[in-house]
């Protein structure tokens, strides 16, 4: 990827879009945030970039949905990141056609612009989650899909969708899955912040099931693999997990986090927080060799680092959630 050059970066505004509109700024990169719009004019988590990064973005709103918007967002773009989606499990449970709207036809929406405007290199993020839950570990992207919410089928069908187009069209797609991504920045939609947030706020922290596990990649990590993935020669048409390959218990997670804050906290069981039990993903444990081999991508930094940077990062923006913890 040349310094100067164009990119989109489609949901911008959300945790990992923030850290990769910083690092492909700090590349370098001319780079255009697409962020829903919202009547606050609020571009979410890249309020959080330093002042002089954010002067490098150009923000455009609109919403995915509206095919003419991601149109005019995607003119004379060479690389576009696609991770708008929308991405809360339980809210897919209860609004599952918005939920598919946005993350179906919205894809639909950001692949035609692609097509449309002679993109040279289109990034679509995927999720672990479409894998369900694991049937054979390591997980390699040769795993049955699984739609175990209607969040997770609807990136199967974003997924299909982005494979069709190269397929059919040769659009050059790149599909990238990445694990469990945590670090600053993070909405107590995930478990992580879940943790940190109650543990600097109280004594108990309460969670859903304790024995699920996850692979875990420090956001860092999970943007440096975008940003290959955006340049690698030889790519288009795969597919790519991004995992530690390694997988932690929710309730070996919430100790360790427990250990930081360095107060005593109890960890408690709260049914209201549990998934239906045929949706819960009960282990997920990546492979990626692929990345490894096609990027040249490994992770930086380990699993206590990123814990250690994360909970620092909520202690210092604690002010930042809301008193339901979600953030403000």
């Amino acid at each position: 990827m040349a310094s100067g050059e164009t990119v989109l970066v489609t949901g911008a505004g959300g945790f990992i879009g923030s850290h990769l509109v910083e690092a492909l700024v700090r590349a370098g990169r001319r780079v255009r945030a697409f962020v829903r719009y919202n009547g606050r004019g609020d571009a979410g988590q890249l309020r959080f970039l330093p002042a002089g990064t954010r002067r490098e973005v150009e923000v455009v709103f609109g919403d995915l949905r509206d095919a003419n918007a991601v149109q005019d967002a995607a003119r004379g773009v060479e690389v576009l990141y696609h991770l708008g989606a929308l991405i809360g499990i339980p809210y897919s449970y209860v609004h599952p056609r918005e939920t598919v709207d946005t993350n179906v036809t919205g894809t639909l929406n950001v692949l035609c612009a692609a097509r449309e405007r002679g993109v040279r290199r289109v990034v679509h993020t995927s999720t672990s989650e479409v894998y369900g839950t694991a049937r054979t570990v390591p997980i390699t992207e040769a795993h049955p899909l699984q739609g175990q919410s209607p969040y997770s089928a609807s990136k199967i069908g974003a997924d299909m969708l982005a494979e069709s187009f190269h397929r059919a069209f040769g659009l050059p797609v790149v599909t990238i899955r990445p694990f469990n991504t945590y670090g600053p920045r993070q909405s107590m939609r995930a478990v992580i912040p879940t943790i940190a947030v109650q543990a600097l706020r109280g004594d108990v922290v309460r969670l859903g099931s304790l024995t699920p596990t996850r692979d875990l990649n420090f956001v860092t990590d999970t943007v440096d693999g975008f940003v290959r993935a955006g340049s690698a020669p030889g790519v288009e048409g795969r597919l790519m997990n991004l995992a530690r390959d390694e997988e932690t218990t929710i309730g070996a997670l919430a100790e360790k986090i427990v250990a930081i804050v360095g107060r005593p906290v109890r960890i408690e069981t709260d049914a209201s927080r549990l998934r239906p039990e045929a949706s819960e993903v009960l282990r997920l444990r990546g492979d990626s060799s692929l990345a490894r081999e096609l990027l040249g991508w490994s992770p930086a930094v380990s699993l206590d680092e990123g814990l250690r940077r994360t909970v620092a990062w909520v202690r210092e923006n604690l002010d930042a959630y809301g008193a339901d913890g979600y953030q403000v």
